[in-house]
This record gives structure tokens, sequence and C-alpha cells, in this order.
């Protein structure tokens, strides 16, 4: 592809010179004839260089200058100048520009110049891409794995990422969904600005309030200091709602007035704060069936959901079981001061064929496990066995065990409704083995405690032993 050069003239003959230089060395030339087009014409062609006349009609070329700089900062800018001085050229430099040439000076010389510049912009253009390709495919790639259908998720993820547009991550429980929103606030041009994330269902209802949007000194009983809220904290960034349809019904009101008018108002204070924040939503349940069920406002639904990802789960991406086993292993070893070498291929066979209800999570908890027990420099199925013995309560029930059908639901009903008994049955075991500890059941079923929370209400479940 040519390379764009935008140049800035007053001088019609100065325009059509340069215009016949540049095409012969291949390069595509837009000429006009003040700064103010100049301007306009940078956001619209998105040029690989600019060749700019110090004296114009209108805006000068060093406040021309100043604008490109402030909108195009990674374009390199040449001042082109038949009135040049060392005043102008210091000028020059302070605001920017890559070089400062005056008249006469050869065509040759002057597609050497424009040529390096050319290079330059594509050198930059060249590296940022690298790193942001490394960015995303090297420690994303190797925390959610890099099958066919990560890659299509993680293509989709890029596409989004520099853009406004606030984004909803759907997900099973495990699968990385704050991964996946920390690769977006990586990627995008908020990535020097703060990450700010707070999980909706593990904070009590009555203190979420002040936890998103912060308090004044004075404003309840026991606020004796000024508290920021997240959505405050994230100013500059992105804010990363975990869980998102945990929030109760009148905090949902709130955070789409939020996302609406672009500014928050902290409890006591007399006026609001301007919000510049980015939003990403997380949720383990598909929000519109929350808003069809009157759980999930569908207004708030829509305002976040300007665009859906959907990271799969890790049943779907066999391939990507072996490649983080052994990228959890490495892990395992660090933390663990171990140094089991490998996996075994009977127990990279063992783990392909699990199910993984848990996802990722639970694939890390079960290779930190085995790694604890190797007693050689493999992890062999043995061991890998006996953790897995210890997670199979939550594995699928077996058709055999199921309870009898009595015809009219679909194989997903009927699998759904398997899953859950298996589920229910595996709770109530660990609830038993444990008096009604959930912190003990949910490290007896290898998972975390806010997983375990939510898999008891959704199920209908309490914490007393049965």
């Amino acid at each position: 592809m040519s390379h764009r050069l935008l140049v800035a003239d007053d001088d019609d003959a100065n325009r059509r010179l340069l215009q016949a230089i540049f095409r012969g060395e291949g390069v595509a030339v837009e000429a006009v004839a003040d700064g103010a087009a100049a301007i306009a014409s940078v956001s619209a062609l998105a040029p690989d260089a600019v060749l700019l006349d110090l004296q114009m009609p209108g805006l000068s070329g060093l406040e021309t200058l100043q604008q490109l700089r402030a909108i195009a900062p990674e374009v390199p800018i040449i001042i082109l100048t038949s009135h040049g001085d060392i005043d102008s050229a210091v000028a020059a430099t302070r605001l920017g520009a890559h070089e400062f040439l005056t008249r006469p000076i050869s065509n040759d010389e002057l597609a050497l110049r424009v040529r390096r510049a050319l290079e330059h912009r594509q050198l930059r253009a060249e590296v940022q891409t690298l790193r942001e390709r490394l960015d995303a495919d090297g420690p994303l790639g190797k925390l959610l794995g890099s099958s066919q259908a990560m890659r299509e998720m993680l293509v989709h993820l890029r596409q989004v990422a520099d853009s406004r547009l606030t984004v909803v991550v759907l997900g099973e429980t495990g699968t990385g969904k704050e991964l996946v929103a920390r690769a977006i606030h990586h990627l995008s041009a908020r990535r020097r600005g703060p990450f700010v994330a707070i999980d909706c269902g593990a904070i009590p209802e009555q203190l979420l309030e002040s936890e998103l949007f912060g308090h004044e000194k004075g404003s309840f009983s026991g606020a004796d200091h000024r508290q920021p809220g997240r959505f405050q904290l994230a100013q500059g960034g992105t804010l990363f709602l975990d869980e998102v349809g945990n929030l109760p019904m009148g905090l949902q009101a709130k955070l789409l007035r939020v996302l609406q008018e672009r500014e928050v108002h902290p409890l006591g204070a007399s006026a609001p704060v301007p919000l510049d924040v980015r939003f990403i939503a997380a949720t383990n349940e598909a929000l519109p069936g929350r808003v069809e069920a009157g759980r999930f406002r569908q207004d708030l639904y829509y305002r976040l959901a300007e665009v859906t990802l959907q990271v799969p789960p890790l049943r779907e991406r066999g391939g990507d079981v072996v490649e983080l086993a052994r990228h959890f292993l490495e892990e395992a070893n660090l933390e663990l001061h171990r140094s089991v070498l490998g996996i075994s291929p009977p127990a990279l066979e063992r783990l392909v064929g699990w199910r993984w209800p848990g996802n990722i999570r639970e694939l890390r908890n079960v290779v930190r496990q085995a790694t604890l027990l190797a007693q050689g420099p493999l992890l062999e199925v043995d061991r890998l066995g006996s953790v897995l013995r210890g997670a199979a309560a939550t594995a699928p029930v077996d058709p055999v065990e199921a309870e009898p059908d009595s015809g009219g639901r679909s194989l997903k009903e009927r699998s759904d409704a398997g899953r859950d008994a298996a589920e229910r049955r595996a709770i109530v075991e660990a609830l038993r083995s444990t008096g009604g500890n959930k912190s003990a059941a949910a490290r007896l079923l290898l998972t975390d405690f806010k997983t375990l929370h939510l898999k008891m209400r959704k199920l209908g479940l309490d914490a007393s032993p049965r």
C-alpha cells in the first residue's frame, strides 16, 4: 500500500511541484492551501506524514503544527519554508516538528527527508502493532488459551478495544472474564488510566452504593471521612462491573443515570462530579433472561450491551486444556517451590477428557494441587486422579443415575436438569462433610466461595448440613 503525504502550502506552484515530485516516488499526495484545510484533511485522510509551510493565510504554520500535533501526535510533520530563521526553527522543534527544512532544497534531498519520515512512521506503527499483539496474544493467550474459538474471540476483542463502546463480557464462572476486560483496557486508548474492578455479587447491598458512588464526610452515621467511590477512582480509565446481574434494582436505576449523564453524585455531595470512564460489565448468566424475569432493567441492558463478547467454556476448547495446564504447572512450581518437569501423556489425556464445570479456575486449582502431591519428575495420572476424584462431585451426573424423565423436555432441558441435580447433591454432601462451613465446602469442591454462594442461591440451598 502506498504512503499518504499531506502538503499544506498557500503557493499553487509549490503545491503542483511537490505533487509531481512525490507521485514519482509512489506516494499519494493530498495538497491544501491553508492550515484549517490541513487540520480537516489530517482528520479525514489520516496521512503518514505532513509537509507544512510556515507562512499561510489564516492559521500560521506554527499554529497549524500545534493543532496537528494535538490531534495526530503519531504523524511526523516536516516544516518546509522559504522564510526560515533560527527562532522559527527552535519554536517548531519545541512544538514537535519532525524536521525543519528551508528552500532552496534539491528534489532528491527533499524526497530523501520525506522518505525517512515515512519510514519512521511505518516503524513506529509496526512496533505498536507488535507490542499490542504481544500484550494480547502473549500473557492473555497463556491465561486464556489459543484455540480457534479463543482466537476468534480475541479478534473481536481487538476490534472493540479502542472504541468508546460499553462492553458486556458473557461467560460461565471461571472462564476468565476479568482477564478479557483487562485486555480490552490494556489495548485501548485508556491503557494509561486506572482499571478498577468491583464484584457486584460479593459486596453486601447496604454497602454497594457507597462503594460505587463514594460519600462525603458526615453523609451518614460512621462516615467520618470523605471516600471516593469506584466511579471516581476509575476516572480516565475503565470500570469493570463483575456479575452486574446481581445489582439490586434500585442501584440499576442509578447506574443507568450515570451511563446516560456521564456524571456521578456521591452520597452527601452538593453537586455531581463529571465522569470520564469506560464501562465493561460481566455476567455468567444471560442478561436477556433476567430482563424477561423482571430482575434486570431492559433500558440498562441496552445501555451496557453496546458490544457483547462471549467467552467460550473450557469444555468447548479441548486444545486449550493442554496449553493452560502446562502454564499452570510452571506457575505452581514457582509458587509452591516444586520442580515438576511436565505432565505425563496419560495425565494429559485425563485432563483433556474432563468436563471442567469450573473452567479455567478449576483447571488451575487441580494442577496446583496435583503439583503439590507429585512425587516424581512428572505429574502422573495417579496423583491427578486423586485430585479429580475430589472434584468429581461437580461433574455432570451420569445418565444412568439421573432421575427418570417423563418426556416432553428437550435434550438441553434434560441436560441442564441433570447438571443441577448433580451440583445440588455435590454441594449438599460437601456441606454435610464440613458441618455447613461454606468456605471449607468451596475448598472441598475445588471452587471459590463466591461461585459456591451463587450456586447455592440458584439451587435454593442454605448452609445447614443435611
